[in-house]
C-alpha cells in the first residue's frame, strides 16, 4: 500500500482521513412531511414566500434551488417539513439521491431529506452526495416508484479528510468547474437562440445576405424532395452495437445511436446528403454520411435537381411538423410547401446556420469533457488520491 493510505471499509484513504455515517455528520438526517390531501388549494398560495419543493424543481437545477413552482399557505407550511434558505436536502423518491443546496425558503415533502447542521462543510457534502447518487438507485427500494430509507441514508459511510481546510479545497476545486460547466450551458444556450433568431430571418426571406435579391418561389414537396425506401438497410433495435464499422441512423434525437458490423445494410449517402425523418418522433436530422438505417420509423429523403438537402432540413427543422402521438407523420411532410430560393442562395444560407451549428456541437463537446473532468475529479478529490491541501498544513491543529 501506498505510504500515508490506509484500508478502511469505503477503501484506501489517507492515514489523516476518518470514515463517518453520513447520520454521524448531521446533527438528524430529517424525512419531509407533506399537508394531506397534497391537492388540497387550502395548502397553497402563490402570494407566500414559503416555497413547496417538488421532485421537477430538483431535476430542473443546478446546485442551487432558487425557486419553485409552487408556494405554500400558512397552513400548508404548518404541516409540512420547513426547510430555511440554506440548508442541504436530498430526493429520496423517484429520482433518487439528488442533493440540492436551498436559497430560499421551503418546505420539503416525504420524498425528500433535509442534513440539518452538518458536522463538515456543507460544500464537501454536497459533493459526496453528487458522488453517491449514481449508486443509490441500485440500494433504494422499488415499489410503484424508487425510493430510499433514511436508515439506510444515515447508515451509509464516507471517508472525510479530518481538517475542514481541505474539505473546503475540494469544495472549491469541484465548484469551479461547476461553474465554468454553467458558462458554457449559459454560452450553448445563447448561441442555440442566435441560430433560432438566424433561422427565423434567412429562412423566411426577411433577411437576404449579400449578393442575393429576386423572388423566391413555393413548391410542392414532390419538385423539392423524394422520399428512398430504407427498408432495405435497415436493422432492429435490437441489433444495435456500441461500437462497430458502420455509423446507424434512427428516427431519434442522437445524430448516431449506434453502430453495426452489416456492411450489407449500408446506405451509401449521395454526395449532397439527405433528410432523415423520424416517421413517429418528428425528428429531422441531416446526414452527410454513408450509414445503417435505424430501425422502423426512420425515413430518408434525398433531394431533386437544383435544390439543397442540407437548406431544406434547416426549413423543416425550423417549420416543425406537429406530433398526434405516437402516429405516423411522414404524411404532413408530403403534405408540406417548401420555400425555394435559388440553389446558390439556398447553400449560402445553408452554409452560415451549419457553421452555427458546428459552433455549438463544439461547444457541447467541451462541455462533455469538462463534465467528464468532474466525474474524475470527484473520485480522486473524494478519496484523497489525489490532494490539494500540503501536509504542513493539514499537519497544523
Amino acid at each position: 500500500m501506498k505510504s500515508g493510505y490506509k484500508q478502511t471499509d469505503v477503501g484506501v484513504i489517507p492515514t489523516d482521513w476518518t470514515t463517518r455515517t453520513l447520520g454521524e455528520l448531521s446533527r438528524s438526517v430529517t424525512r419531509g412531511a407533506s399537508p394531506r390531501p397534497i391537492d388540497s388549494p387550502e395548502w397553497f398560495d402563490e402570494r407566500s414566500m414559503i416555497g413547496w419543493v417538488r421532485i421537477s424543481d430538483v431535476t430542473k437545477s443546478g446546485r442551487y434551488l432558487v425557486e419553485t413552482t409552487q408556494r405554500l399557505s400558512d397552513a400548508g407550511v404548518r404541516n409540512s417539513r420547513f426547510v430555511p434558505s440554506g440548508s442541504l436536502i436530498m430526493s429520496i423518491c423517484a429520482t433518487v439521491g439528488r442533493p440540492i443546496e436551498t436559497r430560499i425558503d421551503v418546505c420539503i415533502h416525504d420524498g425528500f431529506v433535509v442534513f440539518d447542521r452538518p458536522a463538515v462543510d456543507q460544500s464537501f457534502l454536497y459533493y459526496v452526495l453528487t458522488e453517491l447518487e449514481p449508486r443509490w438507485s441500485s440500494k433504494g427500494q422499488t415499489g410503484s416508484q424508487m425510493n430510499l430509507n433514511t436508515g439506510l441514508i444515515k447508515g451509509t459511510k464516507i471517508a472525510i479528510p479530518s481538517k475542514e481546510d481541505e474539505q473546503r479545497a475540494i469544495a472549491a476545486a469541484l465548484s469551479d468547474v461547476d461553474a465554468l460547466l454553467a458558462k458554457l450551458d449559459q454560452l450553448i444556450a445563447k448561441k442555440r437562440d442566435i441560430k433560432q433568431a438566424a433561422m427565423q430571418q434567412l429562412l423566411t426571406g426577411k433577411k437576404r445576405l449579400p449578393g442575393f435579391s429576386g423572388e423566391w418561389d413555393v413548391k410542392p414537396f414532390s419538385e423539392v424532395l423524394s422520399r428512398v425506401n430504407g427498408k432495405a438497410y435497415q436493422i432492429q433495435s435490437s441489433d444495435y452495437q456500441e461500437t462497430g464499422d458502420h455509423p446507424v441512423v434512427d428516427q431519434g434525437k442522437e445524430p448516431v445511436i449506434g453502430f453495426s458490423d452489416r456492411a450489407d445494410k449500408v446506405f451509401h449517402c449521395p454526395s449532397g446528403g439527405v433528410i432523415v425523418f423520424g416517421d413517429h418522433t418528428c425528428i429531422v436530422k441531416f446526414v452527410d454520411f454513408d450509414f445503417v438505417v435505424g430501425a422502423d420509423g426512420t425515413q430518408i429523403m434525398a433531394g431533386k435537381n437544383g435544390q439543397s438537402v442540407r437548406f431544406h432540413a434547416y426549413q423543416l427543422e425550423y417549420l416543425g411538423i406537429p406530433t398526434t402521438g405516437y402516429n405516423r407523420h411522414f404524411k404532413f411532410v408530403k403534405e408540406r410547401e417548401f420555400i425555394t430560393p435559388t440553389l446558390a442562395e439556398q447553400t449560402a444560407i445553408a452554409t452560415v446556420l451549419s457553421d452555427m451549428d458546428a459552433e455549438i456541437i463544439a461547444l457541447e463537446s467541451r462541455r462533455d469533457k469538462t463534465s467528464a473532468l468532474k466525474q474524475g475529479m470527484m473520485q480522486e478529490l473524494l478519496t484523497g488520491r489525489i490532494r490539494l491541501v500540503s501536509k504542513r498544513v493539514l499537519a497544523e491543529d
